[in-house]
């Protein structure tokens, strides 16, 4: 079996009552850094301060954070920061210990290396953190969040104030079997799978950089609505896989003293993330050979979609 990181070491020696200057301390000594959070709460209680970024284990520092604030909770910042990344398990709105049923069954949350209790009666399942970042996500509608870079966690032996009775932070168990770091992004592939990939365009689809031109022709002749114009256009070019940076050297083009630069480029930029995110726009014009027919000004704008 592989060693206990740091901080599950010092949880495993600490009784679940003990005072919280006192376990702080303990884990500073320990390499671990932790801050203060609100007394009964989870929100850094560092005034002024960058949240979970001012973690440390230096000593003198812990020391004074909590001789000021004897009963603030215990943060630490998860991932490779502190040595340890969490799988947490909600049972707010949406029962996740049913998703992590799922996860278990799939062999993607073994090699823990301890199981808290949180007060609320969720579970904060503790690994090693993975050499590599792995960045903290939320599955919301899977109830389950996992804590690993740019992430912190609140662990025992803080406590809550809920309905009137101090909950602890509790350790309910330690692992018996070898740990090992979770793999992070295939648990978040199973609860929360990302959308499938959009089919390839038939090569009659395509658009070039003269169609982009053609189309910034007919935009530079346009008296009203041309944002609106602009983000339609932008639109069909990238339905029709013209990169980014061309439709951009096309339609900047058509700057004008109300109508800058900077505007456009705005709205070309959310016109590609609209059709690489969203369905596309109900196209008004035909294709001709492959590219897009010339639209005189009295072409209608389309309507129905708002301006990113």
């Amino acid at each position: 079996m592989a060693s206990r990181s740091a901080l599950i070491d010092v949880l495993a020696h600490l009784g679940e009552e003990a005072p919280l200057p006192v376990a702080a301390r303990a884990l500073a000594q320990a390499g671990v850094p932790v801050f203060p959070c609100a007394p009964s709460g989870k929100s850094p209680l560092i005034r002024d301060g960058r949240g979970f970024h001012d973690a440390t284990a230096d000593l003198g520092r812990v020391e004074s954070w909590w001789r000021q604030a004897p009963a603030a909770n215990i943060g630490v910042p998860t991932g490779r920061a502190s040595g340890v990344s969490v799988v947490d398990v909600d049972v707010h709105g949406v029962d996740g210990f049913t998703a992590f049923r799922r996860a278990r069954r799939a062999g993607l949350v073994s090699g823990w290396e301890a199981m808290v209790r949180s007060p609320t009666g969720g579970l904060h399942v503790y690994y090693p953190s993975a050499e590599r970042e792995q960045a903290s996500w939320q599955a919301g509608k899977a109830g389950v969040d996992f804590r690993g870079d740019r992430g912190y966690i609140v662990i025992p032996p803080s406590r809550r104030e809920i309905d009137g009775e101090t909950r602890l932070y509790r350790v309910a168990s330690l692992s018996p079997a070898p740990t090992g770091p979770v793999d992070a992004q295939g648990l978040r592939n199973l609860l929360a799978p990302p959308p499938p990939p959009r089919p390839p365009r038939p090569v009659s689809d395509a658009v070039g950089s003269e169609d982009a031109r053609r189309m910034a022709s007919w935009l530079s002749r346009q008296d009203t609505d041309r944002n609106l114009k602009l983000f339609w256009v932008s639109c069909r070019l990238a339905e029709g896989d013209l990169p980014l940076a061309d439709a951009l050297d096309a339609l900047v083009t058509v700057a004008q003293p109300d109508f800058g630069e900077r505007e456009i480029t705005r709205t070309v930029h959310s016109a590609y993330r609209t059709v690489a995110t969203g369905p596309t726009l109900t196209r008004t014009g035909e294709r001709s050979g492959g590219g897009f027919v010339e639209l005189d000004a009295q072409t209608p704008a389309p309507t129905g979609r708002g301006l990113g």
